[in-house]
């Protein structure tokens, strides 16, 4: 088995070889898996007892029962239990059997010790491969009269959930078979502004236009369609502006409709949204910005919302059904060229303070130069068009290292729109690893400038978009020596956080639903009372959006990166006083972007910034902290703070000591 690895700071991906027999040591097995979800997951006690609930009720008699991306067994365990079928010391008999198909062979391994932990592993057959893969009469005996599954992302649809149910029902499923979960449907909600969104998506409802509606309504217990379209009149519930559709799902998991989850925002208070309220990262809403201005609506007025759907993702058009020619006449053809950015890109691109801070920064780096022969170096469009139109005699070269073909077809797209000649900008030629002096005509770059942005790199560590100061190594040689870097370095800045809810959903697990889990802790990087406590793994987090923060220490500086000179390993060291009392659970990190070289200008990514993710560091146990002042000897007053990069790996170590 292959294992595909990523090196955040080339953007180049490498098969890792993965022995099937080999048994792999618990200390390289955690990074493949600490950095995942399935903790999050497993930490979500209301969606396992709803899953639960189901399939006792649908696991009635000795049967077979497939789980397709079976995780740590979980799923499999609850429905071998519910055939009667948990005692170790039996197996299955010909009519009851459960298959537990997983593709991820560092998982299979995770869960072969779970599975004999709880005594199940003569119970469940385990299956090392895609279930599109799988054969009867090869791999298993017979087709299955249940299918219990989780293979659904925060969109629904991005893991693959309607081709994986086309094939289970073509070839690995009975004819009318049951299914765990029962059925899944999508909903979504107008809402007010682009600013106002991100500002309250979990809290308030005083930004909706519209009232929750229904759109797609997907059923696991038939062969679902690949591709499917819906329209809509919604009406608006009040004046304003629509600037995104918000999106979210509910899964149906027992036949008759008593046993819902939902991952509807927190505003929504209908009966089959019920949650109960505890934080989770591992599903989320959906935005869908309307681009330009959005669409200006009236009270009571009726929208005309159409929906399309694929085999792995939607896309929405809305329009006003008033014949108007004015702006609030807005129509997006699907089928015209788009852009298609992360939401929380976007709202940076709308945000006028950053712009602002964009624009000023190009400005004085042009003042006075020439012809100048600009590179930008990451994904950025906005400063390839932003370089573009304040010099009218710039070249600039644009390497697009995600967007490719894609961020090209869009500069010539916005081209006269923007007032520049498309002439003047050239995109690097795919495939093309670095930039030589014969693509720039024998002349050196002046101006070496990115956001940074990466695509694809949307979900990753701060200082993992470091990668700007790896692109910047590898140019050196073309380089002019008067050449403008911009940002022209990176401050780690941290601060001490209170945050329970992020830490219980990294916890260590015990018992789930009656399943001892315990043996994975390690593996998936848990956080809390283990043989051996040790620090969770360095994740990335919106932290706005991650229920209770407090802020316990101020913020200080751990580490700058010098970015006009070559990328090398870096040391930070910093004795941290805490401001407030109260449990620390870890530490906030992030990267403040500092645009030129007299510190003028920034770009700061901390937690009071909604469109950037933090690092979040969780430590093995939280710890009661307080100042001096406050007169208690129980508390710890301040804690030694220590951080290295290495610059081979993107690798950021931080180590804390408490005092």
């Amino acid at each position: 088995m292959f294992q595909l690895k990523l090196d955040p700071l080339t953007g180049n991906s490498e098969w890792v070889v993965i022995e099937e027999n080999e048994d792999v040591p618990e200390s390289s097995q955690e990074p493949l898996l600490a950095t995942t979800s399935y903790l999050d997951m497993l930490n979500d006690s209301y969606r396992n007892r709803a899953y639960r609930l189901a399939i006792d009720k649908m696991v009635t008699k000795s049967c077979h029962v497939l789980d397709i991306g079976a995780g740590t067994g979980l799923l499999s365990m609850m429905a071998a239990r519910a055939m009667g079928s948990s005692d170790s010391t039996t197996s299955l008999n010909t009519k009851g059997m459960v298959t537990a198909c997983e593709s991820y062979l560092p998982m299979v391994k995770l869960m072969k010790k779970v599975l004999h932990v709880n005594g199940m592993g003569r119970n469940i057959k385990v299956i090392n491969k895609r279930s599109d893969e799988l054969e009867v009469g090869v791999d298993i005996d017979s087709r299955a009269d249940i299918l219990v599954s989780e293979i659904l992302d925060s969109e629904l649809l991005g893991e693959g959930l309607i081709p994986t149910l086309q094939h289970a029902h073509d070839r690995l499923l009975v004819e009318n078979p049951l299914t765990v979960p029962y059925r899944a449907t999508t909903y979504g909600q107008f809402n007010l502004s682009i600013r106002g969104l991100l500002a309250t998506w979990s809290l308030f409802n005083s930004e909706k236009l519209s009232e929750p509606f229904k759109i797609f309504e997907f059923d696991f217990w038939k062969r679902p369609d690949s591709h499917g379209e819906t329209e809509l009149q919604i009406k608006s519930t009040d004046d304003g502006r629509v600037h995104a559709v918000v999106s979210w799902w509910v899964l149906q998991l027992d036949r008759e409709g008593t046993i819902f989850y939902s991952t509807a925002p927190r505003w929504i208070s209908l009966p089959i949204h019920k949650s109960t309220g505890n934080w989770c990262d591992h599903w989320k809403q959906c935005v869908w910005f309307i681009p330009g201005k959005g669409m200006s609506i009236c009270k009571g007025e009726e929208l005309l919302f159409h929906a399309l759907h694929t085999e792995t993702s939607v896309s929405y058009e809305l329009k006003s059904q008033i014949p108007i020619t004015d702006e609030r006449q807005h129509n997006l053809n699907a089928k015209d060229f788009q852009l298609a950015l992360p939401p929380e890109r976007i709202a940076i691109y709308g945000d006028g303070e950053w712009r602002l801070s964009m624009v000023m920064a190009m400005r004085n780096a042009l003042q006075g130069r020439v012809q100048p022969l600009c590179v930008v170096a990451d994904d950025s469009v906005f400063l390839t068009i932003c370089v573009a139109r304040l010099s009218k005699t710039a070249h600039v070269l644009s390497l697009l290292p995600g967007l490719g073909d894609k961020g090209a077809q869009y500069l010539r797209t916005v081209a006269d729109p923007n007032c520049f000649s498309i002439d003047r900008v050239e995109i690097l030629q795919k495939g093309k690893k670095c930039l030589t002096m014969d693509d720039t005509q024998q002349k050196k770059v002046d101006l070496l400038i990115g956001e940074p942005y990466y695509f694809g790199n949307d979900g990753m560590l701060p200082w993992q978009n470091l990668r700007f100061w790896k692109e910047r190594s590898k140019l050196d040689p073309v380089l002019s020596k008067e050449v403008i870097i911009m940002p022209f370095k990176g401050i780690l800045k941290a601060c001490a956080i209170f945050c329970p809810d992020i830490w219980n959903s990294r916890r260590s697990l015990s018992k789930i639903e009656g399943f001892d889990h315990a043996v994975v802790n390690t593996s998936l990087g848990a956080c809390g009372d283990l043989p051996a406590p040790k620090d969770g793994p360095c994740l990335p987090f919106f932290t706005w959006q991650c229920g209770e923060i407090k802020k316990l220490s101020n913020v200080f500086t751990v580490m700058e990166f010098d970015f006009s000179k070559p990328i090398s390993p870096c040391q930070g060291k910093v004795q941290v006083e805490f401001t407030e009392p109260g449990l620390c659970h870890g530490f906030a990190l992030w990267i403040d972007w500092v645009l030129d070289s007299e510190n003028s200008i920034v770009i700061s990514t901390g937690p009071d910034k909604r469109y950037w993710k933090q690092g979040v560091k969780l430590m093995a146990k939280p710890v009661a902290v307080g100042f001096e002042e406050s007169g208690r000897t129980d508390l710890c007053s301040s804690t030694l703070v220590e951080a290295s990069f290495d610059p081979s790996n993107g690798e950021l170590n931080v180590q804390h000591t408490f005092s």
